[in-house]
């Protein structure tokens, strides 16, 4: 996997604020790597403990908790998010609500590869 891909995940994913989540797609737009929501959870497999990710923080596109509900992780990534305020209902996030609707800002008015070089 990409280094400066992974690294992209880890910044991203460490700037996600308390209480509030981002989808696997959204992190990998804002790594630079739009298709690659696949790739961002090996991307976190790899992360240094010493970066103390909020990996908890990143759900799917449908508001899941994308780890299967019998094991200890899913269970854990679950209370996670209710320590933080975040509802969990029939087993979904609201995304409209818990959404980190600053990363929309983000990626509309962000400058691109090319507005950086001009």
């Amino acid at each position: 996997m990409d280094s400066s891909f992974k690294k992209a995940v880890w910044d991203v994913v460490e700037g996600i604020p308390r209480g509030f989540v981002l989808t696997y797609g959204q992190v990998a737009a804002l790594a630079g790597l739009p298709n690659g929501a696949r790739r961002v959870s090996g991307a976190l497999g790899l992360a240094p403990k010493s970066r103390k990710l909020p990996w908890h923080r990143v759900i799917n596109a449908q508001g899941k908790i994308s780890i299967p509900q019998d094991s200890p992780w899913y269970q854990r990534q679950k209370d996670l998010l209710q320590d933080e305020g975040i509802v969990i209902l029939k087993g979904k996030i609201d995304l409209q609500r818990f959404g980190w609707s600053g990363v929309v800002d983000h990626l509309m008015w962000s400058p691109t590869d090319e507005e950086h070089s001009a």
